[in-house]
C-alpha cells in the first residue's frame, strides 16, 4: 500500500505529511512525497533550463529536509516532478505507483482545526479517482496521533457513492474500529406543528434500519459501531459528535460525480466544513 503526498513548503503541506504518517503507523503504507515544479515556459530565455533545474533543486531540499523528520520504520521516497499542473501531477503519479490514496493539507487561510480547500485540494477532490485523503489546518501543530477509528457517513439508501467497502479495507488492514454513521436532519419541519415529531421519528428509525443493513453488508467484521446523528439540520447533527485525536472520516462522492471521480456534493461539503478530523473522500464507484 502506497500513499501519494502533495507536498507545498507551508505548514498546511506539514499537516498532509503528519497525516500520510499517522496513517502509514496504522497501515504500514509507504510514503511517495511528491512537490511538484512549476514547468516554466521554454521561450529560448537565456538561462530558462538552469533556472528550471535551481527550482527543482530547491523543492527536493525541501523535501529532503521533511524526510528527516519522518519516523523509523517507515519507508519513504521522494519525487520533484515537473508539471504544469499541481493537481493533474499528482493524480498521474498516484495511478502510475497504484496508490490508495492522495494525501494533502488544506489551505493556511481557514480556521485552525477544521477544513478549508484551496486551489490543489478542491481540484483534487472534484476529479480525483483515487481517495484525497484532507488534513485539517493545524495538524502539523500537534502529536501526531495514533489512528483507531474510522467513521463512515453511510448513504442513506442505496447508491454507488458508498464509501463503505473502501472503509471496511482500510479497517481490516489497519486493525482499526469502524464506526457507520448516518446523518439525519429535518430541514423543513423543525418548528411546525403538522406531525414534525412524527416525521422526525420515521426518518431516524429509517437511519438505523439502513445502518442495520450497512453493518451485516461487513461479514462480520469485529470493532463495528453505528450511530444516528440527530438534528434539524445536518450542522446540529454534526454538532452532536465529537472527534477523538483517533478518529478519520470517510465520505463518499456526490450522486451526480462522474464513474470513478471523486466529487463533493451537498452533504459532503457541508460535513467537510462542520467537521475537525481528517476526511478521505472516496470517489464514486471505487472498487479498493
Amino acid at each position: 500500500m502506497r500513499l501519494t503526498v502533495g507536498y507545498l513548503y507551508t505548514d498546511t503541506g506539514d499537516d498532509g505529511v503528519n497525516l500520510a504518517i499517522a496513517i502509514a503507523r496504522a497501515t504500514g503504507a509507504a510514503i511517495d512525497l511528491v512537490c511538484v515544479v512549476r514547468e516554466t515556459e521554454p521561450d529560448g530565455s537565456p538561462g530558462r533550463t538552469s533556472y528550471q533545474e535551481a527550482l527543482v533543486r530547491k523543492a527536493q531540499q525541501w523535501l529532503d529536509e521533511v524526510v528527516e523528520d519522518i519516523p523509523d520504520g517507515i519507508d519513504v521516497k521522494t519525487h520533484t516532478p515537473v508539471a504544469e499542473s499541481f493537481p493533474q501531477c499528482l493524480i498521474e503519479f498516484a495511478l502510475e505507483t497504484k496508490a490508495a490514496m492522495i494525501v494533502v493539507g488544506g489551505t493556511s487561510d481557514g480556521i485552525l482545526g477544521k477544513h478549508t480547500l484551496g486551489t490543489i485540494s478542491s481540484a483534487l477532490t472534484h476529479a480525483s479517482p483515487v481517495p484525497v485523503a484532507l488534513a485539517p489546518r493545524g495538524y502539523s501543530r500537534v502529536d501526531i496521533p495514533t489512528i483507531d477509528t474510522l467513521t463512515v457517513a453511510v448513504p442513506t439508501a442505496e447508491s454507488k457513492d458508498n464509501p463503505l467497502p473502501f472503509a471496511l479495507g482500510l479497517a481490516r488492514e489497519g486493525g482499526l474500529n469502524l464506526r457507520l454513521l448516518s446523518l439525519v436532519s429535518h430541514d423543513g419541519y423543525a418548528g411546525t406543528d403538522d406531525g414534525s415529531s412524527e416525521v422526525r421519528a420515521r426518518h431516524v428509525a429509517a437511519a438505523q434500519a439502513n445502518l442495520r443493513l450497512a453493518e451485516e453488508s461487513c461479514g462480520g467484521a469485529v470493532g463495528i459501531e453505528s450511530l444516528v446523528a440527530d438534528g434539524d439540520t445536518v450542522e446540529e447533527a454534526l454538532d452532536e459528535l465529537r472527534w477523538g485525536p483517533g478518529d478519520v472520516v470517510v465520505i463518499g462522492s456526490g450522486r451526480l460525480a462522474p464513474p470513478r471521480r471523486a466529487f463533493l456534493g451537498s452533504m459532503s461539503a457541508r460535513i467537510l466544513r462542520n467537521t475537525d478530523a481528517p476526511i478521505i473522500v472516496v470517489p464514486k464507484d471505487f472498487t479498493p
